[in-house]
């Protein structure tokens, strides 16, 4: 039966490409899970055919992969003894102009992006620059934006700083046989550091001054609380004027619920009934006070006493994710308080307190929460992870023994693995088993580390790239790229990078790189040239996104705390996007002169 071709593509083509389509745009514009989105394209491939069930699941037996989820437990090494604590400690110092504060934040930064996960990294400097900034006089918003930039960029120094590296340097060892060595893209990420570092001095005039979200809160006493008229109360019947609750001392009224949630107006002389909800915004002290002399009682179990929360809670202050469940909803309309056992005291967004009942404020991402948790609430919970990120964290340990030993047990394995003594999943096996030898974390802690959701992506990716080489889609895309761009290599490079760093702006880098891996490999064996520079230019190009918020999970963790708004990463990410992709173009054709193959 002869195969049915349309527009140079056959049948198993187009359903890789409508199934890669879909996943993107799924990805772009719903929440869905990004681990579930993957492992259904995986299922389609395989359903239809286009994969056997060999290819279909080689993602999960991955090298990359496996490295990936075996770094998690060095990493908790690393966390649990207070390495990654004391070095966010004493690293940043007291800078005299913004310049030197740029570069005693990036630079440290980067170091440790290089061996560590980007997101970890990121996540314990975001408290400490805000405070940082706060001290040297600096809006926190011109110093989040270049820590993640900072955090991208040293990631590519490394073969395991990033998951792209592992992922293209993974599917060039299957397909040459060949493997990189750990420090294959040192030189040219340092340099396309470098660049950056003084790119973000340069164009810091395009760094927004925004108001940091958490500074709605600033003030400890000045919260919104929702208190209950219970049914014996004395002042039932008379109106909010005269029993003195309409205009009260040190806050104001500013929402008033009656039986199933049914909003009442605000006014002097509306009756008061049993069971109404009266919503007051101002100073806690003054409030309570007012409470108790009015005899009402705590509502759905928010604030009533300054001592209760002293004592048994601490307030927290975390905010909505991207993809949280939580976006669009109300939580008074969901079950999160009594699931998590945490209480909702107030809502700020975009810097600004929310003035009406926090329960019945519509989430979106990027909100502040200011909740009251149990000191014993876990708030690593996997459903909390989901939904909220905290700027504060307990697991902040003491320094000890334990530290020196885990930076010892890395040291040796970024050692091994770069003088080729052994291969680098070898040594992070070795690594991880010594981590949990010497006690430098427990089998919980590390288990409880291993982000199952971003193997599941990798994995995905791997499979991905599989199905766009296997189809013919990345030769004959190649091909288009060589018929409009010529037979010149480096001008061949610079478009698929170029391309690649605008597709990493809108989804997975992890996945850009694994689509654009079998399409950058075929243009240079097409061009008989050694794939191997194409390939190390295509791993800067594709965690090169500076443009938008959603192009890393790192932007993702500054937006918020850093009160930024989407075109925020365009002003400044533009131009950084070609910078980076001149200076990355320029340094890997002189440290990996092009060389035609044999």
């Amino acid at each position: 039966m002869t195969e049915l071709i349309f527009l140079g593509f056959n049948i198993h083509a187009w359903i890789t490409i409508l199934t890669v389509f879909s996943m993107f745009t799924v990805l772009l514009f719903t929440k869905w899970r990004s681990d579930i989105v993957f492992l259904g394209a995986i299922g389609v491939l395989y359903v239809t055919g286009v994969l056997d069930a060999k290819d279909a699941f080689s993602g999960f037996s991955n090298t990359s992969v496996v490295t990936v989820g075996v770094l998690f437990v060095v990493v908790a090494g690393l966390m649990y003894t207070g390495v990654l604590q004391y070095i966010v400690r004493y690293l940043l110092g007291a800078p005299k102009s913004y310049s030197r504060a740029v570069m005693r934040l990036m630079m440290p930064v980067a170091v440790l992006s290089s061996f560590l996960s980007n997101t970890t990294v990121v996540s314990l400097f975001v408290n400490v620059v805000k405070m940082w900034a706060k001290k040297l006089n600096i809006s926190p918003s011109k110093l989040l934006i270049p820590l993640s930039y900072a955090s991208g960029m040293g990631g590519v120094c490394t073969l395991i700083g990033t998951p792209p590296n592992l992922i293209i340097s993974g599917l060039y060892e299957e397909k040459t046989g060949e493997s990189m060595n750990i420090l294959a893209t040192a030189l040219p990420g340092l340099f396309c550091l470098a660049i950056g570092v003084l790119s973000v001095i340069a164009l810091r005039r395009l760094l927004p001054d925004r108001k940091v979200p958490e500074s709605a809160f600033d003030s400890p006493s000045d919260y919104t609380v929702e208190l209950q008229v219970p049914s014996d109360n004395p002042y039932i019947g008379k109106t909010l004027g005269e029993a003195g609750l309409f205009r009260v001392k040190g806050g104001s009224l500013i929402e008033m619920f009656r039986f199933d949630d049914i909003p009442t107006p605000v006014r002097e002389d509306e009756l008061i009934m049993g069971g109404d909800h009266l919503i007051y915004a101002g100073q806690i002290d003054e409030l309570i006070e007012m409470a108790y002399n009015h005899q009402l009682v705590s509502a759905d179990h928010h604030i009533f006493s300054m001592s209760e929360i002293d004592t048994h809670s601490r307030l927290r202050t975390a905010y909505i994710t991207f993809g949280s469940s939580l976006i669009g909803k109300t939580i008074g309309g969901s079950t999160f308080e009594k699931d998590n056992n945490v209480t909702l005291a107030a809502v700020a967004r975009r810097g600004e307190r929310i003035n009406q009942a926090p329960r019945s404020v519509e989430l979106k991402a990027g909100d502040t929460l200011l909740l009251v948790c149990p000191k014993q609430a876990n708030i690593n919970s996997s459903s909390l992870q989901r939904d909220l990120h905290f700027f504060d964290s307990d697991a902040v340990p003491n320094i000890g023994t334990g530290t020196i030993v885990s930076t010892l047990i890395m040291i040796a394995m970024v050692a091994l693995s770069a003088l080729g003594v052994l291969p680098l999943l070898h040594c992070a096996f070795i690594a991880a088993a010594a981590m949990l030898i010497c006690r430098c974390c427990n089998m919980e802690q590390a288990m409880r580390s291993i982000n199952w959701e971003i193997l599941m992506v990798f994995a995905g990716s791997a499979v991905l790239g599989l199905a766009i080489q296997n189809t013919g889609i990345a030769e004959r895309l190649a091909f288009g790229i060589l018929d409009v761009c010529g037979s010149n290599p480096i001008v061949v490079m610079a478009a698929i990078c170029f391309v690649g760093t605008f597709i990493t702006e809108f989804i997975s880098n992890t996945a850009a790189g694994a689509m654009f891996f079998p399409i950058m490999y075929q243009a240079a064996v097409h061009l008989g040239y050694d794939p191997f520079p194409f390939l190390i230019a295509l791993m800067v190009s594709v965690s090169s996104s500076f443009a938008t918020p959603i192009g890393s999970p790192t932007h993702m963790l500054v937006y918020a705390p850093g009160g930024y708004r989407f075109s925020d990463f365009m002003r400044i990410g533009l131009p950084m996007n070609l910078i980076i992709l001149a200076a990355n173009i320029l340094i890997v054709n002189i440290v990996y002169p092009l060389t035609p193959l044999q």
